[in-house]
């Protein structure tokens, strides 16, 4: 299967976060060497618009085809377009139609190859759609309310707020670990269809680094292991 690392050189919450030093590397190296680890990816591309981050990729043995385009590459670029464009791209210059791949962001570096490969199979033997990892969320979403600017609470959830926490169904989050798609998905533009699954990670390998305080966290878990 082919995997897709989308890595664009500009981060707002965290400079340079992709390839920002963490426990000795850059951050993005973990994500290729899970991806090269796991049996059941066949290549693996790095989607990036910066050079700097196409050498660090390039030295830990991902492939950058093309560097993304200045329109794919602000806040407000869909992931799911930046997926169009280089899945097109390979199709048109090798000539090799491409039905399934699976994205891995650099963004969860706890994230490994026996993460990639449970998902890979989950994948395979439900003959899905797609599956998304997704961990368990720790409190209730009944509990969660806007705070208009005078600080006054409105109400997001009209049910169940008197309920105990036992009486209230488990939700889970997606957690940005795991993608993966058929092509037809993908030209939906949605992630999902009614034959879509969660593939289910715990919260301790779950951190999806946006700001330093994600980032400092995973450098707390990682000098546990």
């Amino acid at each position: 299967m082919l995997a897709i690392i989308p890595a664009r050189g500009g981060s707002k919450g965290l400079p340079g976060k992709n390839i920002k030093d963490l426990k000795g590397k850059p951050m993005i190296a973990y994500t290729i060497e899970a991806a090269l680890k796991s049996e059941k990816i066949s290549r693996v591309i790095v989607s990036t618009d910066s050079k700097e981050i196409e050498k660090v990729v390039k030295y830990y043995g991902a492939e950058v085809p093309c560097l993304r385009p200045a329109s794919l590459s602000d806040d407000k670029a869909s992931s799911l377009d930046v997926y169009r464009y280089v899945i097109d791209k390979i199709e048109q210059e090798e000539k090799n139609k491409i039905e399934e791949f699976i994205v891995l962001q650099p963004t969860s570096p706890l994230r490994n190859e026996i993460h990639i490969d449970e998902a890979i199979n989950l994948f395979e033997n439900k003959e899905a759609d797609s599956v998304v990892s997704y961990c368990k969320e720790s409190h209730s979403i009944f509990w969660h309310k806007y705070i208009d600017g005078d600080g006054s609470f409105v109400e997001i959830f009209k049910d169940n707020f008197q309920k105990n926490r036992q009486e209230i169904r488990n939700t889970y989050y997606p957690n940005g670990a795991i993608y993966i798609f058929k092509r037809k998905v993908l030209e939906t533009g949605k992630y999902y269809s009614e034959k879509s699954y969660a593939y289910l990670m715990d919260r301790n390998v779950s951190v999806d680094i946006d700001d330093i305080d994600d980032f400092q966290y995973a450098e707390f878990l990682m000098s546990k292991k």
